[in-house]
């Protein structure tokens, strides 16, 4: 079902929720976006941090589904690209990629001008911007904080797709500045000893878990586990 060879239904695929919104793995999004509402009953999650314990366990696919998924829902959405090493989100949503989180961290540009509007209505995205050499310390930065200060003030949302736990610390220092995090596990590949460390690191960070995201389980009828395209 996955054998194609075209790169552009590959990319599809990875925004299910838009491309093929009544699909199961869609209504799957749709529950994950439910139980995060749901998990706070004393206000609104309105920073979200997707993240993984190693690469390839599909994190960026997540955190794009559940970006679509938002803003179907009304919600004015903004998705940021943390992940400043090995970024994916300009390829997802066919975005250039000349401007975006770590040219606003360096005042190259402000943020209004470097956020992109998709094709999904309510999303925009704001893409990773060249590689620098210092990810953690721009993450770090005061700049970071007025960045999301502002973002906070234009969207009702903002989700984070960030780094593996395991491999840089730059999740767990996005963590600080999120109202909780969602843990995304590869059946099959993501060994348990690591999730365990990846969920430990972010406890010690005291970033709140809202729950851990099973991708990549073969959907059989009644199998409440979660099947999803695409990897990292």
């Amino acid at each position: 079902m996955f054998r194609q060879n075209s790169k552009d239904i590959l990319k599809q695929r990875h925004l299910i929720s838009h491309h093929n919104p009544k699909s199961t793995a869609a209504e799957q999004f749709r529950t994950i976006r439910t139980n995060i509402d749901f998990s706070e009953v004393n206000g609104e999650l309105k920073k979200i941090m997707i993240t993984s314990s190693s690469p390839g366990e599909g994190k960026s696919t997540v955190a794009a589904n559940l970006a679509v998924v938002n803003a179907q829902q009304g919600k004015k959405v903004l998705l940021i690209d943390g992940d400043l090493r090995k970024p994916t989100i300009q390829y997802t949503f066919r975005l250039p990629n000349v401007n975006g989180l770590t040219t606003v961290l360096t005042k190259k540009i402000d943020l209004e001008s470097a956020i992109q509007e998709t094709a999904v209505k309510n999303l925009y995205v704001l893409p990773s911007g060249p590689i620098p050499p210092n990810p953690a310390e721009l993450l770090s930065s005061p700049m970071m904080e007025a960045l999301l200060k502002y973002a906070l003030a234009a969207f009702d949302l903002v989700i984070f797709d960030t780094p593996p736990v395991l491999a840089v610390t730059d999740a767990q220092i996005l963590s600080h500045l999120c109202d909780g995090s969602v843990l995304v596990v590869r059946s099959g590949l993501t060994e348990k000893e690591l999730a365990i460390r990846a969920k430990d690191l972010l406890m010690k960070v005291q970033s709140r878990i809202l729950g851990v995201v099973l991708n990549g389980k073969q959907a059989v009828k009644a199998d409440g586990y979660y099947y999803y395209y695409g990897n990292d």
